[in-house]
């Protein structure tokens, strides 16, 4: 089947998965441009229409990355394209910030400790921390790359709303690709543009949970903040961003130049 790219009127490629957006396209440093068909991020893929299937199914997509926590993967499957090998690589720990985020909302007076009075965007600092330094998180981010640069054939990988695992997985990627910071961070901050089922799921948390939307707010929009912090401390773990992809991730100088080699035109 050849590649298809439709873009519905709202502007979304999948409509109900408004976070599904191709990563090419983007200039690098040195002047090259990320292809375009061969990385994909997005949210999560459970309910797509069949029309969004055929859709989904035309881009050649042949490698599906679960980002999410295995509760998350149980309660809502994805929809595989056609052909298509499945990995679930969590990047979370079972009691990380983040992973445990339905069951804080299970009882209101725990919801409101943990995020009530802007402990809200404390707990999305502490979720970003992770993603950089657990153990689970290196791992994960590590076998994404290492699957990213051998390909063959068109990646998607993706989360729940697709903006914070997905997100630093998305900027880990273009950021290897020699992508200016500033065109990182653009393209992450997009998500916010995308979030409208993240809202109407968050809103129904606020209303059981007794909690105003302003302190939930900050967990259904991504802020250039977030990503600063978790720029900042690779600094702070390991010195630098090479110092993180070598001895954080460990990868290897042969798979960095692979992913380049595939990615960049």
């Amino acid at each position: 089947m050849g590649i298809v790219s439709i873009v519905t009127n709202d502007g979304f490629l999948l409509p109900s998965a408004p976070n599904f957006r191709d990563l090419g396209g983007h200039r690098t440093k040195e002047g090259r441009t990320v292809r375009s068909g061969l990385l994909y991020r997005s949210d999560a893929l459970h309910t797509l229409t069949e029309q969004e299937r055929t859709t989904y199914d035309g881009f050649g997509i042949r490698q599906l990355i679960d980002l999410r926590s295995s509760h998350e993967r149980d309660r809502l499957p994805d929809l595989i394209p056609d052909g298509a090998e499945y990995a679930a690589i969590g990047v979370q720990r079972t009691d990380s910030a983040g992973a445990n985020f339905i069951d804080l909302f299970a009882d209101p007076e725990q919801a409101r400790v943990a995020f009530g009075g802007g402990a809200a965007e404390r707990y999305m600092y502490d979720v970003y921390r992770g993603l950089v330094t657990d153990t689970e998180a290196l791992d994960g981010y590590r076998d994404l790359v290492e699957r990213a640069a051998k390909g063959p054939t068109a990646l998607v990988f993706h989360c729940s709303a697709g903006k914070d695992r997905t997100g630093w997985g998305a900027a880990l990627l273009l950021t290897l690709l020699g992508v200016e910071r500033e065109v990182v961070t653009t393209d992450y901050v997009a998500s916010n543009d995308r979030q409208a089922a993240t809202d109407h799921w968050m809103r129904l948390l606020s209303q059981e949970s007794g909690l105003p939307w302003e302190d939930i707010e900050p967990m259904t929009r991504v802020k250039p903040g977030y990503l600063d912090s978790a720029f900042d401390i690779v600094d702070q773990e390991y010195g630098s961003f090479d110092g993180y992809v070598e001895r954080g991730l460990k990868l290897t100088g042969a798979t960095i130049d692979g992913l380049k080699g595939r990615m960049l035109a």
